[in-house]
């Protein structure tokens, strides 16, 4: 093949096109111009969005910085780049300026049931139907995330295991705890919520992501199964 001749990412392998690379190793894997490559989505009749994005680089030494600095007319001077592609290029990395500018959020972290108790009682504390929700925690027990996992009448509600541990290793979550309240106001764990309490924990412990703590919340109050020696 000449040195110089066209060859479309379309007939690239699977794992040299940009969005597919993304998709299964991961942000950190893809070149600079690989990522600018999925925001422009094509190049040329005989450029592909790669090399495009390869001879944008080179204009400014490769510096995102200075790219960042590119105005719309001057990226349009680039054969292949209309004004919606330039557009898309200087937003994203205004975005990242931006975050490059915000403080990090700092997580909460969970020293005792108490700071779950305040974390959740504001969410479902004074509902009056029965939630179930997982709170996701890293290896320094500090939140990640907290997700609703199931909505149900005030009789219960049900619990997908499946689902749990899928969120849990998508966020790299080493820990979680539980959280469900009951309208009725009673702290007496139920045989239902014992019985799902060790089901998880069970699943947990094949994972090695932990089930630290279940927690009943009502309006005023919370029961904890490990300050109970239920765990």
């Amino acid at each position: 093949m000449p040195e110089n001749s066209f060859f479309p990412i379309t007939n690239w392998s699977e794992d040299d096109k940009p969005r597919e690379k993304l998709m299964l190793k991961g942000k950190s894997v893809l070149s600079d111009a690989e990522l600018i490559a999925i925001l422009i989505g094509s190049g040329s009749r005989n450029e592909s969005a790669v090399d495009l994005s390869k001879r944008i680089l080179g204009s400014v030494n490769n510096n995102l910085n200075a790219l960042g600095k590119l105005s719309i007319s001057q990226l349009t001077n680039f054969k292949g780049i209309g004004e919606a592609k330039a557009i898309s290029i200087i937003a994203a990395l205004e975005l990242g300026r931006r975050r490059r500018a915000e403080d990090a959020v700092e997580l909460t972290k969970i020293t005792s049931s108490k700071t779950i108790f305040e974390i959740m009682q504001p969410i479902i504390g004074e509902l009056p139907h029965e939630e179930f929700w997982i709170v996701y925690l890293n290896n320094s027990n500090k939140v990640i995330s907290k997700s609703q996992l199931s909505k149900g009448g005030i009789t219960g509600t049900l619990v997908d295991v499946r689902l749990v541990f899928k969120t849990a290793l998508e966020m790299g979550a080493t820990g979680l705890i539980l959280c469900h309240n009951h309208p009725s106001g009673t702290l007496i764990p139920s045989d239902a919520d014992k019985q799902i309490t060790r089901k998880l924990k069970l699943a947990g412990d094949s994972l090695e992501i932990k089930v630290l703590d279940h927690l009943i919340v009502t309006e005023t109050s919370y029961f904890s199964f490990v300050d109970e020696g239920i765990f």
